[in-house]
C-alpha cells in the first residue's frame, strides 16, 4: 500500500470520527464546499512556493494539497481508486488528444 493509499484509508476511517478530535472529521462535517475551499487554499499555497523556488516548502505544501484533495473527494463520496481508474484510462493517450476529447 502506498502512502497515498494509506492516507486515503485514514481519511475514510475518520469520516465517522468525532469532529472535536479529528481535523479530517471536522472538515468533512462542514460539507463538500468547505472541503473544496480548503483544497483551493492549499493549492494556491503550493503554487506560491513553486514560484518562490523553495523546494522544502513546496514539498510541504504539495503534501497538504494532496491531503485536502483526498478529503474533497471523500466529501463527494469519491476515492483515490476512482481517480486512479481515470488515470489508467488516460494512459497512452496524448494530453492534447485527451483534452480535445472532453466536452469542456
Amino acid at each position: 500500500m502506498t502512502a497515498l493509499e494509506r492516507l486515503a484509508a485514514t481519511i475514510e476511517a475518520r469520516r465517522t470520527a468525532d469532529p472535536d478530535i479529528s481535523w479530517t472529521a471536522k472538515l468533512l462535517a462542514k460539507g463538500p464546499e468547505k472541503c473544496a475551499e480548503k483544497f483551493g487554499e492549499e493549492a494556491i499555497e503550493a503554487i506560491i512556493e513553486a514560484v518562490k523556488g523553495d523546494r522544502e516548502r513546496l514539498i510541504s505544501e504539495a503534501a497538504d494539497t494532496l491531503f485536502h484533495l483526498l478529503v474533497m473527494l471523500a466529501a463527494r463520496d469519491l476515492t483515490l481508486a476512482d481517480v486512479e481508474r481515470e488515470l489508467t484510462r488516460r494512459e497512452g493517450v496524448s494530453g492534447i488528444a485527451e483534452k480535445a476529447s472532453r466536452d469542456d
